[in-house]
């Protein structure tokens, strides 16, 4: 099983091993502005609606200039109402701009505009952290879970967050469902790659076909 295992693990991470960061066109540091992007980013995909139009709407409120808590505060509500609709964010888009605005202002008001600020006060706590950011408007425990799988990158006392749905997304494959199993499992590939590719196999059951079709392929021999 568990050659088997690394093999399913290593087909996924080869296929589908990139961060929804990424995808979103954030360099992800442990700096100020991406950092508020992925927040941002986290927030969009929490919603009930699909993947590809909340990572197209992130990358649309970069280019209309909204990509820090300052601006984003700044900007009028029907400005981060028309963003959104250029991404086609268009379901929620009343609710989600006044969401951006209120969460601005309180990130500039609590945190000087900075979530390593927020970092800093939850003194390595990863229960502490998860509480502070559940007071951002908009951003339930879904959005938490998705920025803390992408920030691990840059914030590793959070790292391994393999969380529910990174969990289904093994199950799925036939993995093991417990996170340190798959870390192990997954050798040197980053939690937050692993923790990525394993939510692509929870949300598309072709991924999970495709990677389960190229593992159990017969392999040719020499000769």
């Amino acid at each position: 099983m568990t050659a088997e295992a690394e093999r399913v693990l290593e087909t996924l991470v080869a296929e589908h091993g990139r961060t929804f960061a990424e995808e979103a066109g954030i360099r992800l540091q442990n700096t100020p502005q991406p950092l508020y992007r992925t927040l941002v980013m986290a927030c969009l995909l929490s919603a009930r609606i699909r993947g590809s139009v909340a990572l197209a709407t992130s990358r649309a409120l970069h280019e209309a200039g909204l990509r820090d808590p300052r601006r984003m505060a700044d900007a009028g509500r029907q400005e981060r109402v028309d963003a959104l609709g250029r991404g086609g964010y268009r379901r929620y888009d009343e609710r989600t701009a006044t969401q951006l605005g209120d969460g601005a202002e309180l990130l500039l008001t609590r945190w000087g505009g900075d979530l390593r600020r927020m970092r800093e006060a939850a003194g390595g706590d990863p229960a502490e952290l998860r509480g502070l950011l559940r007071e951002i408007p908009g951003l339930g425990p879904a959005g938490v879970d998705i920025f803390l799988r992408e920030v691990q990158r840059v914030w590793p006392e959070v790292s391994p967050h393999l969380d529910a749905k990174a969990l289904q997304g093994a199950a799925r494959l036939g993995l093991p469902e417990r996170p340190d199993r798959l870390v192990e499992l997954a050798g040197d590939t980053e939690p937050a790659v692993l923790a990525a590719a394993l939510v692509r196999a929870a949300l598309d059951r072709a991924v999970v076909e495709d990677c389960l079709r190229q593992t159990r392929k017969p392999r040719s021999r020499a000769g």
